[in-house]
């Protein structure tokens, strides 16, 4: 997972994207922010982050950030949705591109906010899109 955060680098947070949110965790003090853009037909077209969060937040910030681009909003809100389910239990790991890394945080329900917190954050600022 660590390796995976290393790459969050590529994907700064540029202020003058369209489409930003926040996430926080009450319960760790994580903190992400998202920004988006989309082409006009949908699809992804631009994605940076700020990402304030342990090694499980920043892995799965990373494995949003490198496939989101091209990939359909509602697809980022479908995986979102997937891995609450699948989190609590109740369903399999949703398909994403190297999501299986994620695995091991199944068994810490301590860190499953962590890992949530950049599909919400993504959720959240793709709320604001007009389609």
């Amino acid at each position: 997972m660590l390796g995976l955060a290393t790459g969050l680098a590529d994907y700064p947070l540029d202020p003058a994207l369209p489409l930003i949110a926040e996430a926080r965790s009450r319960s760790c003090g994580s903190v992400i922010t998202i920004g988006l853009a989309l082409e006009q037909a949908g699809p992804v077209s631009q994605i940076g982050m700020k990402v304030s969060a342990c090694a499980i937040g920043q892995a799965s910030a990373a494995l949003l950030a490198r496939s989101a681009i091209g990939t359909d909003p509602d697809q980022i809100i479908r995986t979102a949705e997937g891995l609450d389910q699948w989190l609590s239990g109740e369903g399999e790991l949703p398909r994403w591109p190297g999501i299986e890394a994620l695995t091991p945080a199944l068994a810490h329900p301590g860190r499953h906010g962590a890992l949530l917190l950049p599909w919400k954050a993504a959720c959240q600022a793709l709320s604001h899109a007009t389609r």
